[in-house]
């Protein structure tokens, strides 16, 4: 879902070396250059493809501009050095998780990659983003365009930390050559601040208005790199792609022509409610009295003027996706009366959505890496408080209850999946991995692929591969193959391309319908792929959804 800030120890080998060209007579050639507007903007050569790095695309959100909704960047003129990653966005800091000393060292090594930013300045000044293009680009190729959204809970990540070279390479070699283009966008208390003065004075959701001010930048200046703004795939994981879902429900459904296409990694529209909910509420005031604000005559205001590092260390106070609340985080983009006009599930039933094809999937254990930090949570009893006090607070102790009898305590069914008793790092561990991974990720994607099925084209995955030891196949897995030049990857490439995924002999990805839920299903044995029915725990997810409907978080 949101998290999936994972630098795979396996792309950084992919980015950093795969793609170095040998010194020849060709690095003595002038450096390759776009012209936008009235500027020479010079990239950086990487052998096969080009990068531009750090390009602005909107205003920095600093002083007066903190916490407003962002503004266009002016027109580009003299010369500009898009040789170096620019600034990632402020994110929050987060404690450290304790974990027992029977969890693997490779689970352990994962966990701890969700947390490690990327080697690069974090500044409020972060608007940016990196457009990556095969070396022989021209303003006349009118490539397709895959824009990458990071995930992170909407609390980490940047677009520094995957290797987007990896995949407009591999773009090149099956013949579906394409344009890459990662952005920042605001995280936290910087860019998904709630509150009731939030929501009054409209900004709200300031990380989803980042995003679209940047494909607004796509459309007015990506031919000049060699792209089609014609032909653009939004694209993300975890975040990333709860923010693509998000915006398919924006603006009434009307994509004003920025994307024609979708592919979601582990997110889509997820079970969250109201931005000025108590829970958002007492966030706001928390932060405010943490920054010295509370007898301000404008609080929002004063949060503008008081220095980065001080909201930042009040924003390193309130809980994250590895705190005790886990997924239930005060930064998940929540209904705001406009860019989300209402909680996001009740939306998508409700109102009208993109009708573009979509590819929207999950890994198979997504709840493994979130479920740690209860695992003090040793009894039924304490397992049904935390769920009816975390999750469902306006409803029933009776109606949750029945969570109990839909996800037993009986490690054998918990996640990680079909690992009998293994993993059971405490009474209610693999209970609580797999309620958590089926309440944000697995039940919101098939409400989502079912409602949209008969009306567009909608293709759906299962990933059961590159499997961690002692969490399975978690929540953010299958990065290591869409970013390592992996089959996955290349299922990508030519959905951006030609909005269909199959091709070049590869096993057929059927369309997803209401009489045939197809899936395919990637897995570390035999057979490696193979179609696979989405009704696994078919009871156990419409429970979790017409709860979450009646009472989203």
């Amino acid at each position: 879902m949101a998290f999936g800030h994972i630098q795979l120890f396996i792309l950084a080998f992919v980015a950093g070396s795969v793609f170095a060209a040998p010194s020849t007579g060709a690095d003595l050639q002038p450096p390759p250059q776009v012209t936008l507007d009235d500027a020479t903007v010079i990239g950086q050569p990487n052998g096969t493809v080009v990068k531009y790095l750090g390009l602005p695309f909107a205003q920095p959100p600093v002083g007066n501009l903190r916490l407003r909704l962002p503004e266009p960047v002016p027109p580009f003129n003299g010369t500009i050095n898009a040789t170096a990653l620019g600034n990632q966005c402020i994110q929050q800091t987060f404690p450290p998780v304790d974990l027992p000393s029977d969890v693997p060292a490779a689970a352990s090594e994962y966990l701890a990659a969700f947390v490690t930013p990327a080697d690069v300045p974090q500044s409020e000044d972060c608007l940016n983003l990196n457009v990556i293009v095969p070396a022989n680009a021209t303003p006349e190729s009118k490539l397709p365009v895959a824009v990458w959204i990071f995930g992170g809970g909407f609390q980490i990540g940047s677009n520094a930390i995957e290797p987007g070279e990896v995949v407009v390479a591999r773009s090149i070699e099956i013949g579906y050559p394409i344009v890459y283009v990662a952005i920042n966008y605001r995280l936290s208390a910087f860019g998904f601040l709630g509150g009731r003065e939030v929501k009054e004075a409209g900004v709200a959701n300031l990380g989803l208005h980042d995003q679209r001010e940047a494909f607004r930048w796509i459309q007015k200046y990506i031919s000049a790199f060699g792209g089609d703004p014609e032909k653009v795939m939004i694209w993300g994981e975890s975040a990333g792609a709860i923010s693509v879902a998000l915006h398919m429900q924006a603006n009434g459904g009307n994509t004003e022509g920025l994307f024609r296409a979708g592919f979601m990694e582990s997110g889509s529209p997820v079970p969250s409610g109201t931005v000025d909910n108590p829970y958002l509420q007492s966030t706001y005031d928390q932060i405010v009295s943490d920054t010295g604000c509370p007898d301000a005559t404008d609080t929002l205001q004063c949060l503008r003027m008081v220095p980065a590092d001080v909201l930042k260390a009040a924003m390193d106070k309130t809980p994250s996706f590895l705190s005790f609340q886990q997924v239930n985080t005060p930064y998940f983009p929540r209904a705001d009366g406009a860019f989300i006009p209402n909680p996001p599930e009740r939306q998508l039933l409700s109102g009208p959505i993109a009708n573009i094809p979509i590819v929207c999937g999950n890994d198979q254990d997504e709840g493994t890496a979130f479920a740690f930090p209860t695992l003090n949570l040793t009894t039924d009893e304490e397992f049904l408080d935390y769920v009816h006090a975390n999750f469902y607070r306006n409803t029933s102790r009776e109606a949750v209850a029945k969570i109990l009898e839909l996800y037993p305590s009986d490690p054998a069914v918990g996640a990680p999946y079909n690992t009998g008793s293994d993993f059971a790092y405490s009474p209610q561990y693999k209970r609580m991995a797999s309620f958590q991974g089926d309440f944000i990720e697995q039940a919101p994607r098939r409400l989502f692929v079912q409602h949209l099925a008969e009306k567009q084209p909608v293709y759906s995955y299962l990933s059961n591969f590159h499997k961690v030891d002692g969490i399975g196949a978690a929540h953010g897995t299958e990065l290591a193959d869409v970013f390592g030049g992996g089959p996955m990857g290349d299922y990508l490439i030519r959905f951006a391309a030609t909005l269909d995924p199959n091709g070049d002999g590869a096993v057929q990805w059927p369309r997803y319908t209401n009489s045939a839920p197809l899936m395919l299903t990637f897995n570390d044995a035999q057979p490696t792929f193979n179609v696979t029915r989405d009704t696994y725990r078919e009871e156990e997810m419409k429970y979790l959804t017409k709860l979450s409907l009646a009472d989203p978080m």
